[in-house]
């Protein structure tokens, strides 16, 4: 901030409400940030920006970002890529064939047509570059995709095995 430079604070629904509201001068006309342990008052230069990031899918009552919190920043949702765009960035990411991430890219799509009904969430693109990395590696598919793409989004073992059934059908039993 001293240097006008740009403030990301990742998961800020995480942080504690106390810390949250601190920043509240900060994005409003003041451009004010108070700390208490120096006590000092810093101004924020004219190129200072503060950018903050959540998942609201992740959210609950107790991590809800306040609405006085909310209501002071330009807010933009972002969905998955294209088919297309995020089979390219998964296989440039993992050094998996485009068209071994393809299938995978499809495989996603289907699991999070079930966000909502089983799942909480749907598959990210990083589960998917993780298990398409795990997959360039050598590793069998049902075993990367168990590993990257079922159990990391669920612990409920009915759910686990639909999901594995989802997945076989697409691959079947490599």
């Amino acid at each position: 901030m001293r240097e006008g430079g740009i403030c990301y604070l990742d998961e800020v629904v995480e942080a504690r409400k106390d810390v949250t509201v601190i920043l509240h001068p900060l994005t409003d006309d003041r451009r004010l940030l108070p700390l208490e342990r120096t006590g000092e008052l810093l101004q924020a230069p004219p190129e200072f920006m503060l950018v903050v990031s959540y998942n609201p899918g992740y959210q609950n009552v107790l991590k809800a970002l306040k609405p006085s919190t909310r209501q002071r920043f330009v807010s933009r949702t972002f969905d998955f890529p294209p088919a297309d765009q995020e089979v390219s960035i998964v296989s440039r990411e993992s050094g998996l064939a485009p068209e071994r991430c393809r299938a995978l890219v499809t495989l996603a799509q289907r699991l999070r047509a079930m966000k909502g009904q089983d799942l909480e969430e749907g598959v990210s693109t990083r589960l998917l570059i993780y298990c398409a990395t795990l997959i360039a590696s050598g590793m069998p598919i049902m075993q990367a995709t168990r590993a990257t793409l079922v159990e990391p989004l669920t612990d409920e073992p009915d759910v686990q095995e639909a999901l594995l059934e989802v997945i076989a059908m697409a691959f079947g039993s490599d």
